[in-house]
């Protein structure tokens, strides 16, 4: 599912994303969204969101809906 668009995206959805020191190499990481924090509806990197563990990065696809 597209992790660009922010209605895609559910408190509680396990999501691969990609962190800020990650970016060039694009090594995903896994984890559960406990915050969305990009405001607008679509961001074309992907929605930035804080995982479970307190790891902050931009969605790259959405595994799974909670």
């Amino acid at each position: 599912m597209d992790g660009t668009i922010r209605n895609n995206i559910k408190i509680g959805a396990l999501v691969n994303i990609v962190l800020k020191k990650d970016q060039r190499s694009g090594e995903l990481t896994e984890g559960i969204v406990k915050r969305i924090l990009t405001s607008a509806p679509k961001h074309h990197r992907g929605i930035k969101v804080m995982l479970d563990d307190g790891q902050v990065g931009r969605v790259q696809e959405i595994l799974e809906k909670d």
